[in-house]
């Protein structure tokens, strides 16, 4: 989409005036400066997808839209959790961040904070990992996605 003042809330604006849900919403800068990428996931049926579909097609902003469910693709999300760390539990938040490939990237003397990247389910698997100590703050980013090979976004 044009990289432009007002192209995101039009965005959401759709889709809040038709009453859809937008689940997870990532925009930045693509290697064209005058464009953005923008990565939504919704739920609906095929049909609400579609109408969708058509209606951001309509959007003077919107140069190029592809569905990246349509064929393989990668999807990444990054999470930044804040998880009290009392003597008992470093040793089990330093093991789960180990097996799920995360990193502690603060250390203070009440608390860890974790980075970690992945797909929505690794992400979700940790966080239910970490349930019987204490979270303290939870930042996700959203999902940003890519497709798999030789297909990409090309205006």
């Amino acid at each position: 989409m044009e990289n432009e003042a007002g192209a995101l809330s039009r965005v959401a604006g759709l889709f809040s005036a038709r009453g859809y849900n937008i689940e997870s919403l990532t925009v930045a800068p693509t290697e064209d400066s005058s464009l953005s990428r923008m990565t939504i996931v919704t739920t609906g049926s095929e049909e609400i997808i579609e109408q969708i579909t058509k209606q951001l097609n309509k959007l003077i902003d919107v140069v190029k839209l592809v569905e990246l469910t349509d064929g393989e693709h990668i999807e990444r999300e990054m999470l930044l959790i804040k998880v009290k760390a009392e003597d008992k539990v470093k040793e089990e938040i330093t093991r789960l961040c180990e097996i799920f490939r995360g990193h502690i990237i603060d250390v203070s003397e009440k608390s860890y904070v974790i980075e970690l990247s992945g797909d929505s389910e690794k992400l979700d698997a940790f966080i239910k990992s970490l349930e019987k100590m204490k979270i303290i703050e939870v930042v996700r980013s959203g999902v940003s996605g890519i497709a798999r090979g030789s297909r990409s976004l090309e205006v």
